[in-house]
């Protein structure tokens, strides 16, 4: 039985917000944090990132794409092997290995775990799949975002490629 029904309607409405949303199944949320209306505001904030990238993408916007990830050489992306440092290096990345639409897909993104660290420090854990005309790539993704004066950023993506 639970006590306080307000708890049951704010995570049902993240639920909904996770969901209709994104599209993603309800994942897990964890925290060390005292307040639960802290933990899923973070959370939601850190999941809006998400969101605007998976948009963006969809409407072949690599530029607005990276508006998610930190700005400066304290960006890491790494996948397939490889480590990319810096913002600069990671969005031409981006740009030469997705060079036009039929490259890029449609992107769907589906959290798994979003663990708020503190107030300003967050994990997501997920899949990610691209829809394109001849093929369908999908992985995994674990994303490290920082909270500063400009929003929640990626400060880490380890992105990895299912081998089928």
């Amino acid at each position: 039985m639970m006590k306080n029904p307000k708890n049951l309607l704010v995570f049902a409405f993240l639920g909904g917000v996770v969901g209709v949303g994104l599209g993603f199944g309800l994942g897990r949320f964890s925290t060390p944090l005292d307040s639960k209306s802290e933990t899923l505001d973070a959370a939601s904030e850190m999941i809006s990132v998400m969101t605007a990238q998976q948009d963006a993408w969809n409407r072949g916007d690599i530029d607005a794409f990276m508006d998610g990830y930190i700005q400066g050489e304290d960006l890491r992306f790494a996948s397939g092997g490889d480590i990319t440092t810096g913002w600069n290096s990671t969005i031409n990345r981006y740009k030469a290995r997705y060079s036009d639409r039929a490259a890029m897909g449609t992107l769907r993104f589906d959290i798994i775990d979003v663990t708020v660290i503190d107030e300003d420090d967050g994990l997501i854990f997920g899949k990610w799949a691209l829809s394109r005309e001849n093929d369908m790539p999908n992985g995994l993704f674990t994303l490290h975002l920082k909270k500063s004066d400009n929003g929640w950023k990626v400060v880490s993506d380890h992105t990895s490629s299912a081998d089928k």
